[in-house]
């Protein structure tokens, strides 16, 4: 949750022979460079029109770090304008490694250009003893507390949509199913290249087979990713949206597909999914872009013009 100015970014490790330790090791450096300014070459540079901060939200059974992204008033006269903000909470990409900050500038310019309140999770990572149910739970708890506690936070809970990248993108869809489940009613769903399905068959697409070395090898952190997101004896169908039982009367939803990417199907047959089951889906794909493009607009030419897609959706479906 500290942001340092400078930071080395650690070699990439062996992710088929990591233990725990060296997992934790290689995290906490790599999320140490994200947060940094020496990061910003690749992640980008924040928009000055947001107010960004950490804040600490207490859940049950534990405290959970957000990072804040508010629109800054133009002038005195616009302070009340402030108030009322549509909604987004945000869940970054990752999986076992990631950090909020690592978004901030597609955050910001939401934040800065909707207008809206966006809310990054900063959830539990995977580890050995912490799986991707308990990662889900800080998706959904986050949202329920902001949503429950909308006039504290200057948000309006009628306005308001989740939004994630890859495994950002999975918990968002699982948070978006929790929701239509508890009655609260979503105006929209973004997800960016989500890895929809974490059963057995995870690998088991065309996707999987043409990129699974190209732009670079993947499959052992994929493989690392599974094996500590559903334990032995766990039920990946719980955790993975491409196998819910019910996607009927589900937020409309913009699915995001950068087309050179091991997961891409994922999200093809997702939005195929969602759009079987009656709800609204609109499947967009970006031809040549890598898995994690929308973190990466210092290198990923393509990235700005999903972010300007991504805010134009949000801003009609958060509309008043």
């Amino acid at each position: 949750m500290s942001e340092t100015a400078i930071a080395a970014r650690p070699p990439e490790p062996d992710f088929s022979a990591l233990s725990d330790g060296q997992l934790i090791a290689y995290r906490e450096a790599e999320n140490r460079f994200r947060a940094s300014g020496a990061a910003r070459a690749i992640l980008g540079e924040p928009d000055p029109g947001a107010a960004i901060h950490w804040r600490e939200i207490a859940l049950p059974g534990r405290d959970l770090p957000v990072r804040v992204y508010r629109p800054v008033p133009a002038g005195a006269g616009e302070t009340a304008a402030r108030d009322g903000l549509p909604l987004v909470v945000h869940v970054h990409g990752g999986g076992f490694v990631g950090t909020a900050a690592q978004c901030d500038w597609a955050n910001s310019r939401l934040a800065a250009r909707l207008p809206a309140l966006v809310v990054s999770v900063e959830h539990r990572l995977l580890a050995p003893g912490s799986t991707l149910a308990n990662a889900a739970d800080d998706g959904w708890d986050v949202l329920d507390h902001v949503v429950r506690n909308a006039a504290q936070w200057g948000a309006d809970p009628a306005r308001t949509a989740v939004f994630g990248e890859s495994c950002g993108g999975l918990i968002s869809a699982l948070t978006a199913i929790r929701a239509r489940d508890a009655g609260l009613r979503l105006a929209a769903q973004v997800l960016v290249n989500p890895a929809a399905d974490v059963t057995g068959t995870m690998f088991d697409y065309a996707s999987m087979d043409e990129y699974a070395d190209s732009p670079a090898p993947v499959l052992p952190q994929l493989r690392l990713f599974r094996r500590l997101a559903v334990p032995p004896g766990a039920d990946a169908r719980a955790v993975s949206p491409l196998y819910a039982d019910d996607l009927r009367a589900l937020a409309p939803a913009l699915v995001v597909v950068p087309t050179r990417d091991a997961v891409a199907d994922h999200g093809r047959r997702y939005a195929g999914r969602l759009s079987a089951a009656g709800t609204s889906v609109r499947l967009s794909e970006y031809p040549g872009a890598r898995h994690a493009f929308l973190t990466l607009p210092g290198v990923e030419p393509q990235a700005g013009a999903a972010r300007e897609e991504i805010l134009r959706f949000l801003r009609a479906a958060l509309a008043k």
